[in-house]
C-alpha cells in the first residue's frame, strides 16, 4: 500500500509517483457514512546509558519475532569536504568485519544461525542498521551491534572492496536507470544550494576515488560512538532481560573524549525561480519536475504539506492523476513529493511525458494544478479522502514489530521525539482545507519555483556537459575531519575470537486458524484470522491467466486485470476510484501466469463497504472502449521505458529462451500484441475466466471465520455461475525442452548489463520441490548464498546475485541473476554457471543444510505474521493447486529434507549442460571474450528485438 513514509524517506520519486498513480482504487455516487480508523499508538519505554546511548523498547508478546534497529545520528549531509557518498560508503564498510566477526559473519550470524534478515540505509540525516530474527536470537544481535560499534575493523582491502561495491550499486540503482540521475543528482543540486543536502547520498565517483583508508578511519571515530547512536527494539522480549544484556554489551563501550564535530551550513534559501533543462542517456520519455524548498520536518505545517501531497497525487481521483494523466492524456504518470527532513524540506511534483505529447504542455498543466490549489479551497471530500488515507497508512503500517520500531525511529530522527509519528497522526487529522490552501500560498510560490526539464542525451543542442555522478563536488559542503587518533582494530586470530551469545528457547510461532468452505455457486472460501488489529482484506483468485491468452493476443489477461478496477456498472472509473480512497481503503487487481486476481485491504471499521466494491470489480466490469484506449496508451510508453532498463529487457528475453512459442513464453504483452487487443477479447476473457466456480476467496485480517464467510456469502453469494462449462486450458503450457541458448540483447545506452542463467525446473506440486527450495537456498537465496559471496563478497563485481526457485502449475524454473559492469559480463557468467555446476556435482555438507533450513524457516515465520504476507502465502497454495493443509506441513517438509534427497533432485532436475544465459547489456565490451566461450552467442540488437517471437528478433521465425 501506500505509504506515508515512502514520501518522508523519499526515494526514487518519479517511480513513487508511477507506483501510487497505478495502484488505484474505488469511489461512489451515494457514499455512505465513513466510519472511524483507530490506530493504536506506539508504546515504549526509554531509558539512556551512561555513556549516552540512548534506548527505547516496544514490547510485543504476540509476535515470535523481534526486531533490532540502531541509527547513528550521521547522514550523507555529514559526508565530509570533496568525499559525497562516505555515509553510504561506510554502511557497507560497517557491516564487514569486526575483531570477533569475520568477513561474511555477520550475514551467517542473522540469517544462517537465526533466521533473520539483515539490512543497512543512509539517507541525508541518518544511517541504520537493522534486523529482524527470531525472539530468541535478540542477545546476539545486541553483541553484533557492540561489536559494529566499538571493535570494527578497517582495513584497505575492506575499504577497497566495498568502494567498488558502491560503483556497482550506482550503475545498478542510478546510471542503469532512464531518471536516475534526475533523481539522485540534478534535483538535489538544484533545490539545495549551498547546503550538504545539495550532494547525493550515493556519491559521485570522482569524490569516491578520491576518499581513502584515513578518511574512512576518521570518519568512524567522530560518528560512529555510542552518544551519537540510538538503539530501538521491538518485538517479543523481557524487559529486564533486554536490560541486562544492554548493560553487558553495549554499556561497557566508552564515550570518547572527543566532540563530536558537524558542519554548520544553512545553505540559500530559493529566492528566485529557475529553469534548468537536463540531459541524460538512455531516457526515453522527457520528465518534469517543478520543485520548492519547504520547511524541516518538524515544522507545525508538514501536516498541511502531507495533506496537500495527497490531495495532489494519492490515487487514481487524485488531481495531477485526473487531470494530467487521465483526463488530458499529457503524461504516463504523475506525482507529488513531499521530503521532510532534518534541517530542511523539498515538495516537489513531477511528469513523465506521454509519448508525443510537448514537455511545455506538461510544464504548463502542472503549474495550473499548483494554482488551481492556491487559488482556490480543496473540497471537503478531497480533505476527507486524503486525511483517512494517511490513517489507513499509519494503521497497516503499525501491525508489525517493524513498523512499529519505524514509527519510533522517524520521530526519533527528523524531531528527536519518539511520540512524533502519534502526534503527525493527530495533527493530520486536525488539517482543514484553509491550512492546505494556506501551506500552498506559502511554499509553492512561482517566484520560489525550480523546474527542471529531462531530456535524453541525443536532444541536446550545443556542447554535452559533465556526467555528474563523475564529477568532484564542492568541497565547502563539509569539513575535513581530523586524523583518528585511536589504534585501528584487526580481526582476532580465529582460536581467540569471542562467539556470538548462544540463543535462548525457541519461540513458538502463532498459527492462524483456518476455515474454509464452499458457497453454493462453487466458490471456494478460506478465512484466516491474523491480527487483532482492526485491519482486513480478501483475495479473490481465478484460475487461467495470462498462459490462457491465445498465442496471437499475448496480454488479454494482463489488460483485462488492469481494467477490471477502471469502472464498472455501477460506477465509472472516477466515481471508483473516490470512493475507495474515501475508505482508506485499496483495490488491486493482477495477472500471473496461472491466474489473475483482485484483493481489497482496508480498516476492518471499512471492510463491508470497500468489499462491495470489489464485488463490482470482480462481477460488473465495463471495459469502456475509452478506458481502453487510455491504458493502452499508458502500456505503451511504460514498455517503451522498460526496453530502456537492462534487468526489464532480460526478464522478457528469458522467457522466450525457455519455453519458446508455448504459453508460458507469451506471457508479456508486446507493443504489436497491445496495438491489437480489442473489447470483445478482454470481455470474452472476463466470462470465460471470472465466475465463481473457477474462484478461491481468502480472507484475512481481524475477522473470526464466521465472520469471514459471512463476509463472502453477502458480497458473492448471489453470484450465479454460468452454465457452460469452463474452457480448456492447453495441455502442456510449457511446451517441449528445446536446446539451451546463448543469448545478448545489444543496448549500447546501457550503463550496466544484466545476466541471468536459467533452468527449467520443477512445479510447486512435485516431490522434488522442498529438496530444490534448499538447495536454491544454498545456491542463491540470501547475502549469504554462494553467489553473492562469489560475485560481490569475493570479487566486487555486482551490487548483488541471487538466484531463484519459480513455478508454475505445469512448470518451473531456476534462476540466477546479477546486474554488473558491462567489461565483467563474461567473468559473471561463468561463475554463476560455474556455482550451478558446483550445485550438481557438490552434495550440501549437513551443517550448510541446516544453516539453509534455519534461513527458510526464518523467513517463513516473518512472511506469515503479516496479514497480507499470510494472504500472499495462501493465495499461491490456491493458484499452485494445492490445499491449504500445505500450510501447516510447510515447516515440516523442510525439516525432513536430507542432504542426500537434495543430490537426487539437483541430479535429476538441474541439468547444468541445459542451462541458458541472458544478456542486456553494452555488447561491445565484452562481446568478443564471450564468443570466445560461447561461439554460437546470438546478438540481436534492441532495435530488433522482440519479445514477441521466441527467436527474439524482429522478421524471425
Amino acid at each position: 500500500m501506500a505509504s506515508r513514509r515512502a514520501f518522508s524517506r523519499g526515494g526514487s520519486f518519479l517511480v513513487l509517483a508511477a507506483a501510487m498513480a497505478a495502484s488505484a482504487p474505488g469511489a461512489a455516487q451515494a457514499q455512505q457514512p465513513q466510519a472511524r480508523i483507530a490506530v493504536p499508538p506506539v508504546a515504549y519505554t526509554t531509558r539512556t546509558l551512561p555513556n549516552g546511548l540512548k534506548v527505547y523498547a516496544i514490547r510485543d508478546t504476540g509476535t515470535a519475532n523481534v526486531h533490532v534497529q540502531m541509527f547513528y545520528d550521521v547522514g550523507s549531509q555529514d559526508d565530509p569536504a570533496g568525499r559525497s557518498g562516505f555515509a553510504h560508503l561506510f554502511e557497507h564498510i560497517l557491516s564487514r568485519v569486526t575483531r570477533n566477526i569475520a568477513p561474511g559473519q555477520l550475514s551467517r550470524i542473522v540469517e544462517e544461525e537465526a533466521g533473520g534478515t539483515r539490512n543497512a540505509s543512509t539517507s541525508p540525516d541518518t544511517t541504520r542498521y537493522y534486523e529482524t530474527v527470531p525472539a530468541n536470537q535478540l542477545e546476539a544481535m545486541l553483541w553484533a551491534h557492540a561489536e559494529r560499534m566499538g571493535r570494527s575493523v578497517l582495513d584497505q582491502s575492506v575499504f577497497d572492496a566495498e568502494r567498488s561495491i558502491v560503483k556497482e550499486e550506482m550503475r545498478q540503482r542510478v546510471l542503469a536507470e532512464p531518471y536516475g540521475r534526475l533523481q539522485r543528482y540534478h534535483l538535489f543540486q538544484n533545490i539545495f544550494v549551498d547546503h550538504p543536502y545539495q550532494r547525493s547520498g550515493i556519491g559521485t565517483v570522482g569524490d569516491l576515488d578520491a576518499a581513502n583508508l584515513e578518511d574512512a578511519r576518521a570518519f568512524h571515530e567522530n560518528y560512529y560512538r555510542p552518544d551519537n547512536a540510538t538503539l530501538v527494539v521491538s518485538g517479543n522480549f523481557d524487559p529486564a532481560q533486554l536490560d541486562r544484556w544492554i548493560d553487558e554489551h553495549l554499556a561497557p563501550i566508552p564515550r570518547p573524549s572527543r566532540p563530536i564535530l558537524r558542519h554548520q551550513l544553512t545553505g540559500r534559501p530559493q529566492s528566485a525561480a529557475r529553469t534548468i533543462t537536463a540531459y541524460g542517456p538512455n531516457v526515453p520519455l522527457p520528465a518534469v519536475v517543478h520543485a520548492w524548498q519547504r520547511p524541516k520536518a518538524d515544522h507545525p505545517d508538514t501536516a498541511a504539506l502531507e495533506v496537500l501531497a495527497r490531495i495532489l497525487s494519492a490515487g487514481q481521483s487524485s488531481r495531477l492523476y485526473r487531470t494530467i494523466v487521465y483526463d488530458r492524456q499529457l503524461a504516463q504518470s504523475a506525482g507529488a513529493f513531499n521530503y521532510g527532513l532534518e534541517d530542511a524540506g523539498l515538495f516537489a511534483i513531477n511528469a513523465i511525458v506521454a509519448s508525443g505529447k510537448d514537455p511545455a504542455e506538461v510544464e504548463a498543466a502542472l503549474a495550473a494544478e499548483v494554482a488551481r490549489v492556491r487559488d482556490e479551497r480543496v473540497s471537503d471530500a478531497e480533505l476527507r479522502e486524503a486525511i483517512t488515507e494517511y490513517v489507513s497508512d499509519e494503521l497497516f503500517e503499525r501491525e508489525t514489530p517493524t513498523g512499529r520500531a519505524e514509527a519510533l525511529a522517524q520521530g526519533v530522527i527528523v524531531a528527536d521525539d519518539p511520540r512524533w509519528s502519534d502526534e503527525m497522526l493527530a495533527a493530520v487529522q486536525r488539517v482543514t482545507a484553509a491550512d492546505v490552501q494556506r501551506v500552498a500560498r506559502q511554499y509553492l510560490r512561482d517566484d520560489r519555483r525550480v523546474a527542471i526539464r529531462y531530456l535524453d542525451e541525443g536532444q541536446r543542442q550545443g556542447e554535452a556537459q559533465p556526467d555528474p555522478s563523475q564529477q568532484r563536488t564542492n568541497a565547502a559542503l563539509g569539513i575535513t575531519l581530523p586524523p583518528a587518533v585511536g589504534t585501528p582494530n584487526q580481526l582476532a586470530p580465529e582460536g581467540e575470537r569471542v562467539a556470538p551469545p548462544a540463543p535462548g528457547p525457541q519461540r513458538a510461532l502463532a498459527a492462524p486458524a483456518f476455515a474454509e468452505r464452499r458457497l453454493a455457486n462453487g466458490m471456494r472460501v478460506v478465512v484466516a484470522k491474523s491480527t487483532e488489529l482492526p485491519l482486513a482484506g480478501a483475495y479473490v483468485v481465478f484460475g487461467g491467466g495470462s498462459s490462457a491468452d491465445s498465442a496471437d493476443r499475448a496480454g488479454v489477461a494482463t489488460m483485462m486485470a488492469s481494467l477490471a478496477d477502471s469502472g464498472t456498472s455501477r460506477l465509472n472509473a472516477t466515481q471508483l476510484a473516490a470512493e475507495i480512497e474515501r475508505l482508506g481503503a485499496q483495490i488491486g487487481t493482477s495477472a500471473g501466469a496461472d491466474n489473475t486476481s483482485a484483493f481489497v485491504a482496508a480498516p476492518a471499521a471499512n471492510i463491508e463497504a470497500a468489499g462491495r466494491l470489489l464485488s463490482d470489480v470482480v462481477r460488473s466490469p465495463t471495459f469502456a472502449q475509452e478506458e481502453l484506449d487510455r491504458e493502452r496508451r499508458r502500456s505503451l510508453d511504460r514498455l517503451r521505458v522498460a526496453l530502456r532498463q537492462p534487468g526489464t529487457v532480460n526478464a522478457f528475453a528469458l522467457g522466450r529462451v525457455l519455453f519458446g512459442d508455448a504459453p508460458y513464453g507469451a506471457l508479456s504483452p508486446t507493443p504489436a500484441s497491445l496495438e491489437s487487443l480489442t473489447r470483445d477479447d478482454l470481455v470474452r476473457y472476463h466470462a470465460n475466466w471470472w465466475r465463481p466456480d473457477n474462484a478461491t476467496m481468502v480472507v484475512i485480517g481481524s475477522l473470526d471465520a464466521e465472520e469471514g464467510f459471512a463476509l463472502a456469502e453477502r458480497l458473492f453469494g448471489d453470484w450465479a455461475a454460468p452454465a457452460q462449462p469452463l474452457p480448456q486450458l492447453p495441455a502442456n503450457r510449457a511446451g517441449t525442452p528445446s536446446a539451451p541458448r546463448v543469448v545478448v540483447i545489444d543496448m549500447p545506452a546501457a550503463d550496466q548489463a544484466a545476466v541471468s542463467v536459467a533452468l527449467r525446473g520443477v512445479t510447486r506440486a512435485d516431490e522434488d520441490y522442498y529438496p530444490l527450495l534448499l538447495a536454491n537456498s544454498a545456491l542463491g537465496g540470501s547475502s549469504t548464498a554462494r553467489l553473492f559471496q562469489e560475485v560481490r563478497v569475493n570479487r566486487a563485481l555486482s551490487y548483488g546475485a541471487y538466484s531463484s526457485l519459480e513455478t508454475m502449475r505445469d512448470e518451473g524454473l531456476l534462476v540466477a541473476q546479477a546486474q554488473t559492469r558491462n567489461d565483467a559480463v563474461p567473468e559473471v557468467a561463468q561463475v554463476m554457471l560455474g556455482e550451478i555446476r558446483k550445485l550438481a556435482a557438490e552434495p550440501i555438507a549437513p551443517e550448510q543444510l541446516e544453516r539453509r533450513r534455519t534461513l527458510l524457516t526464518g523467513s517463513f515465520g516473518r512472511q506469515v505474521e503479516t496479514t497480507f504476507g499470510l494472504g500472499g502465502f495462501l493465495t499461491n497454495l490456491a493458484v499452485q493447486g494445492l490445499p491449504m493443509s500445505e500450510y501447516g506441513r510447510y515447516l515440516s517438509s523442510l525439516a525432513a529434507v536430507t542432504p542426500e534427497q537434495i543430490a537426487r533432485s539437483v541430479a535429476a532436475e538441474l541439468d547444468p549442460s541445459q542451462a541458458s544465459i541472458v544478456i542486456a547489456g553494452r555488447a561491445s565490451q565484452f562481446i568478443d571474450q564471450l564468443r570466445a566461450q560461447y561461439p554460437n552467442v546470438e546478438v540481436i540488437p534492441l532495435d530488433q528485438f522482440d519479445f514477441g517471437r521466441a527467436a527474439l528478433r524482429s522478421g524471425g521465425n
